[in-house]
């Protein structure tokens, strides 16, 4: 197979490369050259962003089985690649993302990828917000290729090595300094992601497969939880860190932000957990999808961040997550912080 990726040296995009290269398949990366690209593929250079950006890719005249493209930003980057590809690839993979779904997402069951969609994306637009961006992204693709040659992947919450967002980097960091952690409960809180290399996995199996349509790509429901998650960093990191887990309620009266002060998290029965952490990912798992335990994924973030001595990458379209130390003090030194799922002889005990 030969494959060309739109990217292809940072998280995901070198993920996917790293993926199809250990498949046997020819590679080509598309890319601005800030990042050198895993050995054994080929280059080209160019800015998508630019005047005359995919004069590179252009001139080449390559022809692939499939293009694998996972840009984030104005839609029509995705139409000008997809319509100069159009003839030279067989399908466009586009890496979406399950923010494109109209508000509130669509409950578990039934034809899930068949919901409603945010309104006011356009193929050829600007850059607007994340999900019509992402939407206006996917509409590229399907206008270029057309609905049978083009695959929508819908991701949801994306872990694991490279990440560059910031997330479990940033748990990771946190343990590694050791001492009470504030730990956002409940404990047996579910949650979903999907490791990188699982999403990349099951990606290129479609591609072989000539999937198309749409498909939301994340973890099962209940693929771990809080507490399997944050125990899972403490014991890698191998600091002795404590956790001592909060009620929402009390993370809420200290005004900490889901999502972004404590990434990952989000507090139950609310509509974001729902969208986050209650997806169906039936048509997926039906398809080829197969997750990893969510130990190894933190076990093999926490190898890559200290490969490259401990701080990740942090994509710069997108806002550092994290606690401050200071905030995260006050509250544990507070007369209210409260230990979510656990009654108080196991708090005493430290059950």
């Amino acid at each position: 197979m030969r494959l060309l990726v739109l990217g292809g040296t940072e998280f995901v995009g070198r993920t996917v490369v790293e993926a199809a290269l250990a498949r046997g398949w020819e590679v080509t990366v598309f890319h601005r050259g800030r990042h050198r690209p895993p050995p054994g593929v080929r280059s080209l250079h160019g800015d998508r962003t630019a005047p005359d950006g995919l004069a590179a890719l252009a001139a080449d005249g390559g022809t692939w089985d499939a293009v694998v493209d996972t840009w984030s930003a104005a839609p029509r980057a995705v139409l000008d690649a997809a319509r100069l590809l159009c003839g030279r690839a067989g399908r466009y993979a586009y890496l979406s993302s399950r923010s494109v779904y109209a508000w509130p997402r669509p409950p578990a069951g039934g034809d899930v990828e068949d919901g409603a969609l945010v309104d006011g994306a356009a193929a050829d637009a600007g850059p607007t917000d994340y999900p019509r961006d992402k939407r206006g992204g996917e509409r590229a693709a399907v206008e270029a290729f057309g609905a049978q040659n083009s695959l929508l992947v819908r991701a949801g919450l994306i872990l694991g090595p490279y990440e560059n967002i910031g997330r479990l980097p940033w748990w990771l960091s946190r343990m590694a300094r050791g001492g009470p952690v504030l730990a956002p409960g409940p404990r047996s809180l579910a949650l979903q992601f999907i490791d990188a290399r699982d999403l990349a996995a099951w990606l290129l199996g479609a591609v072989e497969q000539n999937l198309s349509g749409p498909y939301d790509l994340v973890g099962p429901p209940g693929h771990t939880t809080m507490g399997d998650l944050l125990e899972a960093c403490v014991r890698v990191t191998g600091s002795g860190a404590e956790l001592r887990w909060t009620e929402p309620a009390v993370l809420a009266e200290a005004g900490i932000e889901p999502w972004t002060q404590l990434p990952v998290w989000v507090p139950p029965d609310s509509e974001t957990y729902d969208a986050l952490h209650r997806a169906d990912v039936t048509r997926a798992l039906a398809t080829g999808l197969v997750c990893r335990p969510a130990a190894e994924t933190v076990a093999d973030t926490w190898r890559w961040l200290t490969e490259i001595g401990g701080s990740a990458p942090q994509r710069p379209d997108r806002a550092a997550v994290g606690l401050d130390p200071e905030v995260e003090a006050k509250v544990l030194a507070g007369p209210r912080w409260g230990v979510a799922g656990t009654t108080p002889r196991e708090r005493a005990s430290g059950e």
